[in-house]
């Protein structure tokens, strides 16, 4: 059997310098399905999937939050737990700007710029999770411990 061709993305040249365990896992993407689409091809809970959502403080300040798939995020406690006045969901062609990324294949591993990154607490709770790898229809799946290990993510309990 032919071995599947993966892209080299940004994120996937960071995983294989960073040394990361982590199996790329393909599927069929489609355009607004988000999460519960992805989770239906790789036959998942859509717990498991880590969106990563770009945002801007009232300053402009971009950053990363990473959430389960079927969780949203309360911008007024992310607000709280960061320290500012408010945030924002950056619009795609803004979030496209800040990481390299097109919106439906944003990942927070190769950013175009560093960018603070925090992310939901309870993703450390899960065996495995499915994250973006820099490309639409591209997910990776590791371990959280992996994730924490090159990112260092902020942990803050803001999902709703």
């Amino acid at each position: 059997m032919a071995k599947e061709k993966i892209p080299s993305t940004p994120a996937i040249r960071v995983l294989r310098k960073t040394g990361a365990d982590f199996t790329p896992r393909p599927y069929r993407y489609e355009d607004r399905g988000g999460t519960k689409v992805a989770a239906r091809e790789l036959k998942c809970d859509e717990h498991q999937m880590v969106k990563t959502l770009v945002m801007e403080d009232e300053h402009k300040n971009p950053f990363i939050i990473l959430m389960h798939g079927d969780m949203q995020v309360s911008t007024k406690e992310l607000a709280r737990a960061i320290g500012v006045k408010s945030v924002i969901p950056c619009d795609p062609k803004t979030a496209q700007r800040h990481t390299g990324y097109m919106v439906g294949g944003t990942s927070p591993f190769g950013t175009r710029r560093d960018m603070p990154i925090y992310m939901e607490e309870s993703i450390m709770d899960l065996s495995s999770i499915f994250i973006n790898a820099g490309r639409r229809g591209l997910l990776v799946e590791m371990r959280p411990v992996e994730l924490v290990r090159i990112l260092d993510p902020k942990p803050v309990k803001v999902g709703i």
